[in-house]
């Protein structure tokens, strides 16, 4: 009988446990359903000033002695009631964006709505953006679309820097070439201004195993390199003058926002870093975006604006969810054959 006693008692907590998980995930489904009703992700915003004093602040508190720290603080917080005094009534705002490319710059969709954010609220009279970007370039079209979201900013009349940590290659370096000043840290990647393609082909390896391929278009040069047929000179050459052609129009993109560029000297493919680009031409100033951003700390406010996906978070409670239920089950089972197999516990 104490058997089916503690057999009671497990299984009822046990279905307790189980109805809350259902509960928790008919209450994440719910919560989808809302994601996908009013969009998905959230923007986050922070201000990186008050983060940068909340990290002195930890750091203070730990090295200097009680007393002196206090007096600093006494010091810190009357200098903020004067700045607050002296502040114009519209204090000058700095946006900062990151944007971190891969090949297909897919990071673009969440720079268009953290641009169209910005825009929302900016005084182009005043306000300012930064883009801390990293990105060694990829497809034209996808690079070509992340550039003219920054284009917007310009357009917009919004003064626009970009800087370079680690590398603006390529189509990353089109984007950067939007800004109205770049800078980069001395040993940062920059340039790489040419276009690239490789296309493997394995018709003589078909051709080899008696391998037919049969490629029929309309169009005299709807295909001109393939991976499978037989290639010929004249698709070679028409797909090298595209190639060229746009070599040319990223050429006369840079023009148009970097017209004393010698493209002669830095259109070549070539890549260079900090302290050479900033011999080209190719940047404004050696510096890093932290150095950069924290210059600004002194007369603006600067606040950074991160188009986050919400789905990571819905994942990961849906992912404890599950184990949490595995769990359960698990115990059930251990605990249900222990009690099966215990001598003193049987009829």
């Amino acid at each position: 009988m104490e058997f089916l006693s503690d057999y009671g008692l497990f299984l009822a907590k046990t279905l307790t446990f189980v109805f809350a998980v259902l509960f928790l995930l008919a209450g994440l489904t719910a919560l989808r359903q809302r994601q996908k009703q009013g969009g998905q992700g959230v923007l986050k915003v922070t201000d990186l000033r008050e983060r940068f004093e909340s990290n002195r602040l930890q750091l203070e508190q730990h090295i200097l002695p009680a007393k002196q720290f206090k007096s600093e603080q006494k010091k810190r917080e009357k200098e903020k009631k004067r700045l607050k005094k002296e502040l114009p009534e519209h204090e000058l705002r700095t946006f900062v964006l990151r944007f971190s490319g891969d090949l297909r710059a897919s990071q673009v969709g969440a720079l268009r709505e953290e641009v169209s954010s910005i825009l929302s609220v900016a005084r182009p009279e005043t306000d300012e953006v930064l883009v801390c970007l990293e990105s060694g370039g990829g497809l034209v079209t996808a690079y070509g679309l992340a550039a003219a979201q920054l284009a917007r900013l310009r357009a917009a009349g919004l003064h626009l820097t970009v800087a370079v940590d680690k590398v603006a290659a390529s189509g990353g370096y089109m984007m950067a070439a939007v800004a109205h000043r770049i800078v980069a840290a001395p040993f940062a990647i920059v340039g790489s201004i040419g276009v690239v393609a490789q296309i493997p082909n394995i018709h003589r390896l078909l051709k080899n195993h008696d391998v037919d391929i049969e490629l029929l278009t309309a169009g005299q040069y709807k295909r001109t390199l393939t991976l499978l047929g037989e290639n010929t000179p004249e698709g070679r050459e028409k797909f090298q003058s595209q190639l060229n052609e746009t070599h040319e129009l990223f050429k006369s993109f840079l023009l148009e926002y970097r017209p004393s560029l010698d493209l002669s000297k830095v259109a070549t493919g070539e890549y260079w870093f900090g302290t050479q680009a900033m011999t080209l031409g190719l940047v404004d100033e050696l510096t890093t975006s932290d150095e950069w951003i924290e210059r600004q700390f002194a007369e603006r406010a600067v606040i950074e604006v991160r188009k986050m996906p919400a789905t990571n978070m819905l994942k990961k409670l849906q992912g404890s969810a599950e184990q949490s239920a595995q769990r359960v089950l698990h115990r059930f089972w251990d605990q249900l054959r222990q009690k099966s197999t215990d001598p003193h516990e049987q009829l």
